[in-house]
């Protein structure tokens, strides 16, 4: 465990979270203001400075934005993060940030076109409480993961919270980080991430090989990212296995 300090992190979002997230070391609930312990809840927590753009920004200057023979969504998406991207300090910024980002991107009208009647509405409240809890995760340009909490390790966390099976765990991951399995939502999703400063980049080749994901900026070296996290995983996915809730209890 690393840590830069043992401050405590809270904010108050649009809408209440699932109160089991409060299963997770560290980190409270308490209907629409989640509280977070940065020493309990982190795995490490190196960098206290994240780069952002403002949600309402996004929307009014990228969302619309079409790509063209010369200019690709992954350019659009870079100049306008280096044009209007921001370092904040604020966590709790970054978290209402987050929460706007993925209210966006799993929003219900999607689900008719997804192809998985498996997946419900609440499943895309599932995936919208994780992913900006997600968001506070953090990879250095040189690639050096810096910042890791639970929620880096997606089928593991949801499953602890909301006593998911693996198999329903794992496909919530594939359509986490899957942009929905076709190009129109990949669009979207990375027009949407440049309000947290860059792309979102996974570690893994699918669900079982689980090494989770984290918006990473443009430019981040994705062969150190990846060396690093082959290192710690496995012993940080199994600490959090062990917050299960078994049928005993």
């Amino acid at each position: 465990m690393t840590t830069i300090d043992t401050a405590t992190i809270t904010v108050e979002l649009p809408n209440a979270f699932d109160t089991r997230w409060s299963r997770l070391p560290g980190l409270q609930v308490d209907g629409r203001r989640i509280t977070l312990d940065s020493a309990e809840y982190f795995f490490r927590f190196e960098s206290n400075a994240w780069l952002i753009a403002d949600w309402e920004l996004v929307k009014a200057l990228l969302l619309d934005v079409h790509e063209t023979t010369e200019s690709a969504v992954e350019q659009l998406a870079l100049e306008f993060v280096k044009d209007h991207g921001e370092s904040t300090s604020d966590p709790a910024r970054v978290l209402a940030t987050a929460y706007e980002v993925y209210s966006y991107l799993f929003r219900e009208e999607h689900l008719a076109s997804l192809g998985l009647p498996q997946v419900t509405v609440d499943h895309l409240r599932m995936l919208r409480e994780a992913a900006t809890l997600m968001a506070l995760n953090k990879v250095e340009l040189d690639g050096h993961i810096s910042n890791v909490g639970p929620c880096w390790f997606f089928p593991a966390a949801t499953s602890v919270v909301f006593d998911l099976d693996d198999e329903m765990g794992g496909m919530l991951d594939e359509v986490y980080h899957g942009g929905w399995f076709n190009e129109h939502r990949r669009i979207e999703s990375i027009k949407a991430h440049a309000a947290l400063g860059g792309r979102l980049v996974h570690g893994c080749q699918s669900v079982p090989d689980q090494s989770g994901g984290v918006v990473a900026p443009y430019g981040a070296s994705m062969a150190n990212f990846r060396d690093e996290l082959a290192e710690f995983k496995a012993g940080w996915i199994e600490q959090i296995y062990a917050h299960r809730v078994t049928a005993a209890e």
